[in-house]
């Protein structure tokens, strides 16, 4: 079985895969100060809950974008699964090629969400990844992975806007009932769920414009439901999207 670990910067989310099937998964905190012991210890206890045990990994893919948790889940790998891991970058995304300038700094995470839209979904495609940053990725038809967007993330602006406003309370991100706020709590949704459509509708419509076909459209990430609802051009959500990136990544390289 395969175990692909996806390092966030706010989330690590895991998945262990039998084949092409996902059979688990779950989420821990991103946490820098963490021992490599702790995260083994944390990675077994939370599936050996699914009857899923270290003996049983014959295999594990990371995809980082945290360089101070490398060494620790690459240390967590060796020694509590005597494996060494495959940490996915730029040089083993097979079957995509990337024309980002260097093609170093593209995000591990971005990679293997390209790999798995185009796969399942595909191209040309264009992948939003709703996580700590909000990321759009560009597939063409000839599978070239062309570049994206960056913008921040929904919560990272909603907790912009609680510090620096003192009188502002933190509100949840949800779907308001109308776009006129009739009260603080609904004026904030209403401007956060809205604001953030907007934002995402627009760079999505200049996307479009510049590929000159109609790609499919695929959203990722937590708040990949909340927003995809508002939005006029996201055709799919997938939240194990990243997870069947890193599983592609592994079985190529291997192949």
């Amino acid at each position: 079985m395969l175990l692909v670990i996806d390092a966030g910067n706010t989330n690590i989310t895991l998945g262990v895969f039998r084949a092409d099937e996902l059979i688990a998964q779950g989420r821990l905190i991103t946490d820098r100060d963490k021992s490599s012991d702790e995260y083994g210890f944390e990675i077994r206890e939370l599936f050996e809950r699914s009857c899923i045990h270290a003996k049983s990994i014959d295999g594990i893919a990371i995809a980082s974008v945290v360089p101070p948790l490398d060494q620790a889940l690459r240390q967590m790998a060796e020694t509590d699964f005597h494996l060494t891991p495959l940490f996915v970058d730029h040089t083993n995304a097979i079957g995509l090629k990337i024309l980002y300038d260097p093609p170093s700094a593209v995000g591990a995470d971005r990679i293997v969400d390209a790999v798995a839209a185009a796969a399942v979904y595909g191209v040309p495609c264009i992948i939003v990844d709703f996580g700590t940053a909000t990321t759009f990725n560009v597939v063409n038809a000839r599978h070239e992975y062309v570049g994206g967007a960056i913008a921040p993330g929904l919560k990272i602006s909603a907790e912009a806007l609680f510090s620096r406003a003192a009188k502002l309370p933190h509100v949840e991100i949800e779907q308001p009932e109308k776009v006129i706020g009739s009260s603080t709590v609904a004026a904030m949704q209403s401007g956060l769920y809205h604001g953030y459509a907007g934002l995402v509708d627009r760079v999505l419509e200049q996307m479009i414009a510049e590929l000159g076909s109609q790609p499919h459209v695929v959203a990722t990430g937590g708040l990949a439901p909340i927003i995809a609802k508002a939005s006029k051009f996201i055709d799919e959500v997938d939240e194990t999207l990243t997870l069947e990136g890193l599983r592609l990544v592994y079985e190529r390289n291997r192949s």
